[in-house]
């Protein structure tokens, strides 16, 4: 988490419960106007999807079949 987040954190914490909700909706409205469908990946996520895209590339994954699920 960054350190903004960390602050708006604290500072939701702060505010009454109907306050709170207020403020969530606020950055709600705020993410769905930057992002209406949830398609743009945040930094971190960006970071991890490519590290996944050359594990498949490589062959450094997984097959499911290979795993006892029991």
């Amino acid at each position: 988490m960054s350190t903004a987040s960390k602050k708006i954190v604290d500072m939701i914490d702060m505010l009454p419960e109907q306050e709170q909700q207020l403020a969530f909706e606020l950055i709600k409205r705020l993410v769905l106007a930057w992002d209406s469908d949830y398609t743009k990946l945040t930094k971190s996520e960006r970071e991890k999807l490519t590290i996944a895209e050359k594990e498949i590339l490589y062959g450094e994954t997984v097959n499911h079949g290979d795993i006892d699920w029991k």
